[in-house]
């Protein structure tokens, strides 16, 4: 399994991205074969990660909202809370 990206700046990550990287940090913490500082690192930048997929997916609803509500309202489609 590749290692997790140490460095980077995730505020100029893509979603996929940076949910590939959470995705192999969960699978290295599950593994638990990391030294306890790795560990406490790793957990950290994943805790930034997953800030930053939220805040995607977010902004990402907010702009289904703005294409589907529109300006002079509702356009025929409703706005589901499943995004």
């Amino acid at each position: 399994m590749p290692e997790p990206k140490a460095s980077g700046d995730i505020a100029a990550m893509s979603f996929e991205d940076a949910l590939r990287e959470l995705e192999q940090i969960v699978h290295k913490l599950e593994a638990g074969d990391v030294a306890l500082e790795d560990s406490i690192r790793i957990y950290e930048r994943g805790a930034a990660l997953k800030a930053h997929c939220e805040k995607k997916l977010k902004e990402a609803e907010l702009k289904v909202e703005k294409i589907v509500f529109g300006p002079d309202g509702p356009k025929g489609v409703e706005r589901t809370d499943d995004l």
